[in-house]
């Protein structure tokens, strides 16, 4: 299992080095996770090596050692039932936790949440949707995760923040796979993921401005066009023969997945909050193709129940 662990870190295609780590821990068993965090959290260089999220992975903090037995409880049960299973997951068993719409009972918008929901409909994975207001989360979702959502409980394991999700259901469960090979596409996922930068930010700077049309709505429209400008460049570069955003183009990954539904609440926003102050179609034709093509994409399609109007209800709250 180390030598498995050394490998995938080494070889591993995710954009980061602690989105490696992120991964790569899941593989060992939990006492040889622990063997190397109770070395490497001695360092002070490895403490800032492994990210805050990293150690979330698993249950930890930074102030952790070998010797602190209730973090050692913490990484055997997570605050769910007690681990008997091997180190491989198996399908089956997963519940998703997220943000509810208005009501408190139907899916909301958050765009992470319909990440997840999407990766899982391409792999084909069964679980039970579970939209929980913040006075119905579980307690251990609250002592163990801080009450974070999305949070997919997979049988004796929990991991919340979106990435984490979609990174270990795909390296887990890889039929199909959702990244591309790296020793085919050099740099593919690292350029996609630079022309993304930034834009999410952006794009919620700009929607939740008030009032519409003054000089700082339009200094924030203007940067979200940059960013949009960077997409439409990303997409016209050579040697694409696909639709989708990696490489060329021909592969849909966890990148798609991530942007589609950002791209539905941009669309939606546009016309319904800020007024149509950015022509798609006219000014980034393959922009606003790639969406088009995005939306029309089955786990899309099927996880897209909350609609225009949630969407404008959570958006809409900052005007």
């Amino acid at each position: 299992q180390l030598h498995r662990f050394k490998h995938f870190l080494l070889l591993s295609n995710f954009p980061s080095t602690s989105s490696r780590l992120l991964v790569t821990m899941r593989i060992c068993s939990p006492s040889r996770v622990i063997t190397f965090l109770g070395f490497t959290l001695r360092t002070q260089c490895a403490q800032s090596f492994i990210s805050p999220s990293a150690l979330n992975f698993i249950g930890l903090s930074k102030s952790t050692t070998m010797e602190s037995s209730p973090a050692l409880d913490m990484v055997r049960n997570r605050g769910l039932e007690k681990r008997e299973e091997g180190a491989t997951p198996l399908p089956g068993g997963m519940t998703l936790y997220v943000k509810p719409a208005a009501d408190g009972k139907s899916v909301g918008d958050c765009p992470f949440a319909h990440f997840v929901r999407m990766v899982l409909h391409e792999k084909n994975l069964e679980y039970e949707l579970k939209p929980t207001t913040p006075e119905k989360k579980p307690q251990w979702l609250l002592d163990d995760y801080g009450g974070k959502m999305p949070a997919l409980r997979h049988r004796k394991e929990c991991y919340v923040d979106s990435e984490v999700i979609a990174q270990y259901l795909d390296f887990f469960f890889q039929n199909p796979s959702l990244s591309v090979e790296e020793k085919e596409q050099k740099g593919a996922t690292e350029a996609a993921a630079a022309a993304l930068n930034g834009f999410f930010p952006a794009m919620a700077k700009f929607i939740k401005h008030s009032p519409n049309g003054d000089e700082e709505d339009v200094e924030l429209r203007t940067a979200l066009e940059g960013k949009l400008q960077t997409l439409e460049d990303h997409l016209s570069g050579d040697g694409r023969s696909g639709p989708y955003l990696v490489g060329n183009g021909e592969l849909f990954t966890l990148l798609d997945c991530s942007l589609a539904p950002k791209l539905y609440a941009l669309d939606v926003c546009l016309e319904k909050i800020k007024e149509n102050p950015i022509d798609l179609k006219g000014k980034l034709p393959l922009l606003r193709k790639y969406m088009d093509d995005l939306f029309a994409r089955p786990s899309f399609q099927s996880t897209v129940e909350y609609g225009p109007e949630t969407v404008v209800w959570g958006w809409g709250s900052y005007h």
